[in-house]
């Protein structure tokens, strides 16, 4: 399904500022890429539990190559096909497994592509193995990207996917709605919506896959200040693209007065916890 005919009740995302966002991450993403490589981590693990081989395996919103270069010779995977919505990205991820040195099991195959998540330009059957690495919460029509997925996939085909859950950022959340109360009169979106886990495995029936599971687990993370928190979700491309978000610019006072409600709400010996729930399919 392309993205301009996704029903405009299910157009939650802007999908060209997720894409702004993405190209704009890609120049400083080593950086801030903490949470990529510890989810692609722990998704490329569960390649352990699986004793067959994947020649044939897709990484869907590759960002720079995270995945690529987890990997490590899990899954067996010969053949590794890498898109993302941001061609800034992909040009990253291609650049990075053109280079002079790759890990030990890379797959002896590569190819990078611009593509977006919801119109996938694969044809049937394509891959035995589908990775995808907090990708698809920014997707609108998620069940009919999980459709189109299955598609691409053969019969006895795996898709394995993290994507950022409904409890994802809770504290910037409750910070954001305190702060506008206060300094707008009224609070708009600034953390983007996101799946719930409970929700999940109805979503990949619906879809049409088999013996589907999944699971969720939070990652809490430490920081300084809410600025240094806001700081990294730019560098990693997931500021809040939703089409609610409030037009224009914050003023100085709101952003001042998140960090203070940020700081009394949740502050424990000088920091402030952010927490990313991650969903897995």
């Amino acid at each position: 399904m392309a993205p301009e005919s996704t029903p405009e009740a299910m157009r939650v995302f802007d999908r060209r500022l997720v894409r702004r966002h993405r190209d704009r991450s890609a120049i400083r993403l080593s950086v801030h890429d903490f949470l990529l490589r510890e989810v692609a981590d722990r998704l490329c693990e569960r390649l352990l539990d699986v004793t067959r081989r994947f020649p044939a395996a897709l990484d869907l919103g590759c960002h720079a190559g995270t995945v690529s270069a987890t990997l490590g010779g899990r899954g067996g995977i010969e053949t590794l096909v890498q898109c993302d919505l941001s061609p800034a990205l992909a040009a990253k991820a291609r650049a990075a497994d053109d280079g002079p040195s790759s890990a030990a099991g890379s797959p002896a195959r590569v190819l990078t592509l611009a593509a977006d998540e919801e119109a996938l330009p694969f044809a049937p059957g394509r891959f035995d193995l589908v990775l995808s690495c907090l990708s698809l919460h920014w997707v609108n029509d998620l069940p009919g990207t999980l459709v189109q997925i299955r598609r691409s996939l053969k019969p006895d085909g795996l898709l394995l996917a993290a994507l950022l859950g409904g409890e994802t950022l809770n504290e910037l959340r409750a910070a954001w709605m305190e702060a506008e109360l206060a300094e707008e009169s009224g609070a708009g979106v600034h953390v983007s919506p996101f799946a719930d886990v409970r929700d999940a495995g109805a979503l990949l029936q619906r879809a049409g896959f088999a013996l589907p599971v999944t699971d969720a687990e939070r990652i809490a993370v430490q920081y300084a200040d809410a600025a240094s928190l806001m700081r990294d979700l730019r560098g990693m491309g997931e500021t809040n693209a939703a089409l609610a978000r409030r037009p224009g610019f914050t003023r100085r006072a709101t952003l001042a007065r998140v960090a203070a409600v940020y700081d009394s709400l949740f502050a424990r010996q000088g920091r402030i916890p952010a927490t990313f729930e991650v969903v897995y399919l």
